[in-house]
């Protein structure tokens, strides 16, 4: 995460963890028209397995940031409030979530190139105090996390059962089928969106959901 959705970032941890649910982390987006706040979020970890987020989830803390956030102000100018839950290609903030999702593939985009490598993909070896190991082309790769811009799991779609296998042909691997299948489309995340609004002044109410 950069500087500034790092600070917001611990702003607004609290009041999420306060609904139940996990703030992953945060991506903030400036433009010349007005920023783009992105949270996302999900259910913790112990508990993932028996709930998930949904649009429900999404709009209470839409809801509750947004009002958090008119008081705090924390954001000069115009702003979009975007709260999501991770999807299958979830974002990874923080060597801890790597540590979480070891053995997975993810794609990365690096700060600062190493090794003449900016952006990569690799399985996630593990973890080594502030250092995240990868496995490139049958070497490992360690990158300092806070040298990591961005970085996203990429989802096994065949293991999902989302996609069919392919033999080495191109071909669906299932017997009977002989040409070439187009995987189906991924579940689709659970988001909610507050559009462009102008910061109210002290003096206004406020426009928060």
């Amino acid at each position: 995460m950069t500087d500034k959705a790092a600070e917001i970032a611990a702003l607004l941890s609290p009041t999420v963890e306060s609904l139940g649910l996990e703030l992953l982390g945060i991506e903030y987006l400036p433009a010349p028209g007005g920023a783009t706040v992105r949270l996302y979020i999900d259910v913790p970890a112990a508990e993932s397995e028996a709930r998930g987020v949904g649009i429900e989830e999404c709009e209470a803390v839409s809801r509750e940031v947004s009002a958090q956030l008119d008081v705090e102000d924390p954001i000069s100018g115009n702003y979009t409030l975007e709260v999501s839950s991770p999807g299958l290609d979830r974002p990874l903030f923080g060597a801890a979530q790597f540590a979480r999702f070891a053995g997975q593939t993810a794609k990365v985009t690096l700060k600062l190139p190493q090794d003449g490598r900016r952006r990569f993909q690799g399985a996630i070896l593990r973890v080594d105090g502030p250092a995240i190991v990868f496995a490139i082309d049958n070497a490992e790769f360690e990158v300092d996390a806070a040298n990591i811009d961005k970085a996203r799991l990429v989802p096994d779609w065949v293991a999902l059962g989302l996609a069919p296998a392919m033999d080495k042909s191109g071909r669906d691997a299932r017997p009977g089928k002989q040409r070439k299948t187009a995987g189906q489309k991924p579940p689709a995340k659970n988001t909610t969106n507050k559009n462009l609004t102008n910061k109210p002044s002290a003096d206004e109410p406020s426009s928060a959901e």
